[in-house]
């Protein structure tokens, strides 16, 4: 099926959402300018799912190959993936 403008235009605005995989990252970010970097980062394709304005810190998701792109937006001072820790059950206690 050829793109029609539309899409053109969808995937100009939506970065994260015509990319490949996607990754969730935290950013650590200028407090003094926070609103300006939220929405430059939103810009560089990200889909922001929480922000703590107060610690200078946002999380959202973005498609792994905007990482370098989200990085280099200015006031973004690091980008941090995401990471799931799952502990295992004690090994003497019964499951709950």
């Amino acid at each position: 099926m050829p793109k029609t403008r539309f899409h053109a235009l969808a995937a100009h605005r939506r970065p994260s959402a015509v990319r490949g995989p996607s990754a969730g990252v935290i950013l650590s970010v200028d407090p003094d300018r926070f609103a300006q970097v939220v929405e430059a980062a939103r810009r560089a394709g990200l889909t922001v799912t929480g922000e703590q304005q107060i610690l200078g810190a946002l999380s959202g998701t973005i498609a792994e190959d905007r990482i370098p792109v989200l990085e280099a937006v200015d006031g973004v001072e690091s980008v941090d993936r995401e990471q799931i820790v799952r502990l295992p059950p004690p090994p003497d206690a019964p499951i709950q």
